[in-house]
């Protein structure tokens, strides 16, 4: 069973779908009890950084996501919340990889990122990547990036500026873009996660 957290800033709508396309069994809940009887946690997001820690944080859920050692995916403003900080809303975030989340420059390019991509690196044998390549195309919709660090197994370009597409470390993942909304890569990586949890 595979539990996306509920927190008023996922976005559990196309996920559920993306979801029951691949037959997966499913369920939506902030409940620590449900979350800890799950074999695998998505973490979605859209929204405001100090917002969705704020909700997290009301459920305790900040500490669980931490802890947890069930495989979690984080998605968008999931992912990035699994770093350090991000300027938006100056917000102090999960702290499971390092870094701090930047703004992209509205001056030297059209901010939110929006669209499809390829990636400039990926580590094609890291299990998450299993069957996808460096022309495989992705939907971003986002204004605020991670730069690479250590955890990066996938990097993409915007405006000059080289970010992490999808990171990992242990039972730990995220991605910037929307798997969901991605056709047939997207599904193969969701349908990679799916692997980790059984």
């Amino acid at each position: 069973m595979i539990s996306i957290v509920d927190y008023r800033a996922g976005n559990t709508a196309s996920v559920s779908n993306a979801l029951k396309r691949l037959g997966a069994d499913f369920r939506i809940t902030n409940s620590i009890e449900e979350l800890e009887a799950s074999s695998g946690i998505i973490f979605p997001g859209v929204g405001h950084a100090q917002a969705a820690m704020k909700a997290l944080k009301e459920n305790g859920l900040d500490d669980w996501l931490r802890e947890t050692p069930l495989p979690v995916l984080g998605i968008c403003l999931g992912m990035q919340l699994l770093f350090e900080h991000s300027v938006e809303g100056d917000t102090d975030c999960l702290g499971l990889f390092p870094g701090k989340l930047l703004r992209f420059d509205d001056q030297s390019a059209k901010v939110p990122h929006m669209g499809w991509n390829t990636f400039n690196e990926i580590e094609a044998d890291h299990p998450l990547m299993q069957g996808i390549t460096r022309d495989d195309y992705f939907y971003y919709v986002h204004s605020f990036y991670a730069p690479p660090a250590a955890q990066t197994i996938g990097s993409c370009s915007y405006a000059g500026v080289t970010f992490t597409s999808v990171a990992a470390e242990g039972n730990k993942m995220g991605v910037q873009f929307h798997p969901e909304k991605s056709g047939d890569a997207g599904a193969r990586l969701l349908a990679n996660f799916i692997k980790f949890t059984r």
